[in-house]
């Protein structure tokens, strides 16, 4: 049997909504599909090498999934406010990149509910919908109210995760362990719940979305996770039982490949 090997810089696995997600990675300037993959042997060798996926310099050690350290200090995209939106320190003239911000903050964003874990509320540009909601391992997701600013999308998540949780307990979400949701009831609740308050934070528009639903390309999950890393043991080999979310699942154990953004691995499988 043939072995292809292929070495180059991966980043975070790409995806597209089908019955199962097709995922693909990109490492290098080539794309290889996953999904052909389940149920074979696969390994990743990291070569030791790690480039900024910003700046391309060598680096020892990255930073937010992928950065050098000069580069997550001063780009707009590694500041706080982007995993606490409710954090924007715009108005207040410090934004770290003025363009970048109007490209990616002044955009249409939506809260949404998702099952993921459980019941999780959860905020995303909309040019990222359903992106967002695979990246995360939800099982179900609808939109839930747009605004026009990531900010405002801030706030509103902030006051609906009174009631919701905002965090995915991935450990669950990998061993497929959720109960089943009525994410249409969960949104009238919501909205009925919250929307004077909403309304006295900023104008906002509820949505009439469907609910979408996704299923992962995986032969069978772990009942116990064993967490991978290459940094600790730069060779992994094993079975691709996997994939969800940006996760692969070997026989073991599990690797969150976006953590790993800008590192330089072979990756090889039998063809």
């Amino acid at each position: 049997m043939a072995q292809t090997m292929i070495t180059g810089n991966i980043r975070k696995l790409h995806s597209t909504l089908e019955n199962p997600v097709q995922y693909k990675l990109p490492i290098g300037d080539q794309f290889i599909p996953l999904n052909p993959l389940l149920g074979k042997t696969c390994k990743l060798q990291f070569t030791g090498k790690i480039q900024c996926i910003h700046c391309a310099r060598d680096i020892k050690k990255s930073y937010s999934q992928g950065y050098c350290f000069p580069c997550a200090q001063k780009l707009a995209e590694c500041d706080i406010c982007i995993v606490r939106p409710e954090k924007c320190h715009y108005e207040a003239g410090t934004c770290r990149d003025e363009t970048w911000a109007q490209d990616n903050c002044f955009s249409p964003h939506i809260i949404y509910l998702s099952n993921t874990s459980g019941l999780k509320v959860g905020i995303t540009r909309q040019t990222q919908i359903p992106t967002r909601w695979i990246d995360q391992g939800a099982r179900a997701a609808i939109p839930l109210i747009q605004v026009g600013h990531r900010h405002h999308a801030g706030l509103i998540e902030v006051i609906i995760g009174r009631s919701v949780n905002d965090k995915t307990n991935w450990r669950n979400m990998l061993k497929n362990v959720t109960t089943d949701i009525d994410l249409v009831e969960q949104k009238q609740i919501l909205i009925d719940q919250y929307a004077e308050e909403i309304e006295h934070t900023t104008s906002w528009r509820e949505l009439s979305g469907t609910v979408t639903t996704i299923h992962y390309p995986v032969l069978e999950y772990p009942v116990k996770v064993t967490s991978l890393n290459l940094d600790k043991q730069p060779t992994l080999e094993g079975s691709l039982q996997g994939i969800k979310g940006q996760y692969l699942i070997f026989d073991i154990g599990v690797i969150n490949l976006r953590k790993y953004a800008g590192y330089e691995i072979t990756f090889s499988y039998d063809s």
